[in-house]
């Protein structure tokens, strides 16, 4: 493997099954393979693609359903007449016969083009508009630009010529999963993330580009809040990584999506499914690829903030992407940490939720977007101090504990309002005046109501209700 590089996408075997360089010592590689390793023998082929892992970004990615490393379930589906993915199979990500409406913006040849530069738009669905953007590493000046058309992501709609060079460009573009996308700069956030559960946007509120983590015991409701976020919050666009959970769940998102309808300002209704974006790696699919997973959601999301949208992403769950993490780490004989797993876990979970954020957009016009990452987290047994959830929560800036008491009570959503935080709240404090000026003083008190009312709690289940004043009797009322 002389001449191989790190997170080098490889093909193993005769089966050709998908596989991704993690080591290398001298001549020899480790390779991590994405598909079920039976039947591999000493000497068979390995071959290189001189490429790491990537994902196409393009007009076709909304409403589609992939796996971990980007392979269209439904695609596979009707190919293979089969439940299950084959071994080996190679199924292009974006139908590139599919033809697109094609609209180029304001530009003639001569034009200077950089980076992130917009330079068209797709007419995807009723809902989203798609902006066709130059690779963030291209620039040059404009010498065709295809007019307006039907165009597949074959054709070339756009060619530049850089230093005598000439260069064609398609609809499609590849980027590796590992490497962040580049943006002019970072800013501030000051728009709340609306979810329409009222207990986390009044008392525990996000933003648009916040980091929030879910942890909850099983049957806590953690998948319940992030499907909610996914159907009713105010993001123009949802990435939804099934991440290592039961399969049934994903099948629950694949029935109840469709279904679902948004109302637009118009009054027009659409499906939720034509803004979303689903990446599917359950506990039944490789464990290599839930790693693999997480990388392909975050950037399928930075593809369409570059184009100034506000993107949620879902991860549910980033627990179950930590044990991937640790099974690959005991393979590799790396020194374990606490509860076995690696010890730069807390690096990598910090690699990828500061790839959220409200940025400036590289290129021209000028425009800004968000990516927001909710992280669900298992920790088990509901154990707040699993590494996993100690490592999330000195990262991101909201926590939304889920309860299992409350959701024994069948109280849902089962968030816990003593343990639960926010450290945006401070920064949405302008936007809330302008709408109510008593806004942020009515939140504090009923805060502080809700925390009476525990302190109360156990001199109520001793018995010495009646003892109580009447303003203490009000907050313990809903005890009774």
């Amino acid at each position: 493997m002389n001449g191989a590089a790190m997170y080098e996408l490889v093909r193993v075997g005769h089966d050709n099954l998908i596989g991704e360089i993690i080591r290398l010592e001298g001549d020899s590689a480790t390779i991590q393979v994405y598909e079920e390793t039976a039947g591999l023998m000493v000497n068979d082929p390995v071959l290189r693609t001189h490429k790491p892992l990537s994902v196409e970004l393009g007009p076709g990615i909304l409403g589609n359903i992939f796996d971990g490393i980007q392979r269209p379930l439904k695609t596979i589906a009707i190919r293979s007449g089969d439940v299950y993915i084959p071994r080996g199979v190679s199924v292009p990500a974006l139908d590139k016969d599919t033809l697109w409406e094609f609209q180029p913006k304001k530009i003639g040849e001569g034009d200077l083009l950089t980076g992130g530069d917009l330079y068209a738009t797709v007419f995807e669905n009723s809902l989203m508009q798609h902006h066709v953007a130059l690779p963030p590493d291209a620039m040059g000046k404009v010498t065709y630009v295809a007019p307006a058309g039907q165009y597949s992501l074959k054709d070339t709609v756009l060619e530049l010529e850089f230093q005598g060079v000439k260069k064609s460009f398609t609809m499609l573009q590849a980027w590796p999963v590992r490497t962040p996308r580049p943006v002019s700069s970072k800013l501030a956030a000051d728009t709340p993330l609306l979810t329409g559960q009222r207990v986390l946007d009044a008392l525990f509120p996000s933003v648009l580009g916040g980091t929030c983590a879910i942890p909850g015991a099983f049957g806590c409701g953690k998948t319940v809040i992030s499907q909610a976020l996914s159907k009713y919050s105010n993001s123009d666009t949802v990435v939804y990584v099934g991440c290592g959970e039961r399969g049934n769940e994903m099948a629950e998102v694949l029935m109840d999506f469709p279904q679902l309808t948004m109302t637009l300002p118009d009054g027009r209704e659409e499906s939720v499914m034509k803004r979303t974006t689903l990446v599917a790696n359950t506990s039944n699919m490789p464990v290599a690829a839930r790693e693999a997973s997480i990388y392909t959601g975050i950037t399928i999301a930075e593809y369409f903030r570059d184009m100034g949208y506000n993107v949620s992403m879902m991860a549910d769950s980033t627990s179950r992407w930590a044990e991937a993490l640790r099974e690959i780490s005991g393979r590799l004989a790396e020194m374990p940490a606490d509860s076995g797993y690696p010890a730069y876990l807390a690096a990598r979970l910090a690699s990828f939720y500061e790839r959220a954020g409200k940025v400036k957009c590289l290129g021209g016009p000028e425009r800004t977007g968000s990516v927001t990452i909710v992280g669900a987290v298992s920790p088990p047994g509901g154990d707040f101090s699993d590494p996993v959830t100690s490592a999330t929560l000195s990262i991101v800036q909201v926590f939304w504990g889920l309860d299992k008491k409350l959701a024994q009570r069948k109280h849902f959503p089962s968030v816990n309002w003593l343990i639960s935080y926010s450290k945006y709240s401070t920064a949405l404090e302008s936007f809330y005046e302008q709408f109510d000026p008593d806004f942020i003083n009515i939140r504090t008190k009923a805060r502080e109501v809700l925390q009476r009312e525990d302190d109360l709690n156990e001199i109520v289940q001793v018995g010495y209700l009646w003892s109580l004043s009447f303003h203490s009797f009000l907050c313990c009322f809903k005890v009774i």
